[in-house]
């Protein structure tokens, strides 16, 4: 059910659901894909369900221009870029290379100049480069800059990182509805990379009450991000008029395989990207979707998860170019 929320119409839904068969074989599960990396918009990507809320809001609001954050390969701000593009929206972003929460991970060979970066300047994303920090640091460039456009005179809508907030909770709520409707059996997990939380929240929300098992794999490796999942949660159970919401520790995490750190390639994740583009000529990236199908295949190479799995592939791609 519908609240009646603002919505650009920008992504191709529903997007693909289909049995890994090689994988299934190899793993003795049965193994699906759900390929939002083929949404159709901005070279695909999760995102595009949350932009079409986001930028309706925007649209009905009358924004100017929107100011979002996040590290410079940013699959989000390649795909606002595109949106605010299409409806004449000005956009800019404060970046960083790799921000990090309290030590900075060892960086491996980050493309500033291809990528998302390359797309960025395509779509006429203003991106507003600012040396390495913390996420702390880059909010406050965030919130300045969003000062920064207001005080020239500019209706400007500030949009959290990742496009995290409860209107983004809620596209995957709907998109956790699509998969129920896709599907002839329930899924025992659905598995996909874990971020900034509005995916997680979602699809979490749209599964309670069910038998399936909604597992994230980190991307960031700071355990209390769940916290942040909690009050997306919250936001999202008000805009939906409920009194529900989930605890930090009603969301299942996996941070074992991180890898260096968030925004950096590993080893596992690689060696993940390559056996699925040979195994069933799909491609996923490293930041993300790489290190998530990495954990997937250890977990059930070790039997810890079982049955009918669902691997949200939620895109990324440019950033394969971006990373030696």
């Amino acid at each position: 059910m519908g609240l009646g929320l603002d919505r650009a119409g920008l992504v191709l839904l529903p997007t693909p659901l289909h049995r890994l068969q090689h994988v299934s074989d190899d793993l003795a599960c049965e193994v699906w894909i759900k390929r939002d990396d083929l949404t159709g918009f901005a070279l695909g990507g999760n995102k595009g369900r949350k932009l079409e809320y986001l930028i309706g809001q925007a649209v009905a609001e009358k924004a100017e221009a929107i100011v979002t954050c996040g590290s410079m390969q940013s699959n989000f701000i390649r795909q606002l870029g595109a949106a605010c593009a299409v409806h004449g929206i000005r956009c800019a972003a404060a970046v960083m290379a790799m921000p990090y929460e309290y030590e900075p991970p060892a960086t491996l060979g980050v493309g500033e100049n291809s990528g998302n970066v390359l797309l960025d300047e395509l779509f006429g994303v203003e991106l507003h480069v600012f040396e390495d920090g913390t996420w702390e640091t880059l909010y406050s460039h965030y919130e300045a800059l969003a000062k920064a456009f207001n005080d020239q005179g500019l209706k400007t809508l500030a949009i959290p990182i990742g496009g995290s907030s409860p209107r983004g909770a809620y596209a995957f709520l709907q998109a956790g509805k699509e998969l129920q409707e896709q599907a002839r059996e329930p899924f025992d997990w659905i598995i996909f990379a874990s971020s900034s939380g509005s995916t997680h929240t979602g699809l979490s929300h749209a599964f309670r009450g069910t038998s399936t098992k909604i597992l994230g794999m980190a991307c960031d490796p700071e355990p209390e991000i769940v916290e942040d999942f909690s009050e997306l949660s919250q936001g999202l159970a008000e805009l939906l008029g409920e009194n529900f919401y989930m605890a930090p520790e009603d969301f299942l995490i996996n941070l074992d395989y991180v890898g260096p750190g968030y925004g950096v390639p590993s080893e596992a994740g690689s060696e993940a990207i390559r056996y699925l583009a040979r195994r069933e000529g799909i491609v996923l990236d490293p930041i993300y979707s790489g290190k998530a199908f990495a954990g997937l295949l250890d977990l059930a190479r070790r039997g810890e998860i079982k049955g009918r799995i669902c691997f949200w592939h939620t895109g990324g791609i440019p950033a394969l170019f971006a990373h030696s």
